[in-house]
């Protein structure tokens, strides 16, 4: 089950635009890193779109945008 939620949540990624804020309209997938550094520091967005933005920031600190690729297409 975990594994299947963690590939919804990749896919979701890559579709879901931002719906507020400085990135407004952007797909998470291309929100900066140090927007979600300081998402990190001040805290997530409570539900979904919090854990979208915590899996961006850990896709993005660890250097593993590769995963989203075949996502995008």
């Amino acid at each position: 089950m975990k594994q299947e939620v963690n590939t919804l949540i990749l896919g979701e990624i890559v579709k879901q635009k931002m719906p507020f804020g400085k990135y407004k309209d952007r797909l998470i997938c291309d929100i900066p890193e140090y927007y979600l550094v300081w998402f990190k520091q001040k805290g997530f967005p409570k539900g979904k779109l919090g854990v979208m933005l915590e899996t961006m920031y850990e896709i993005r600190i660890n250097g593993l945008e590769y995963l989203l690729e075949p996502l995008k297409k």
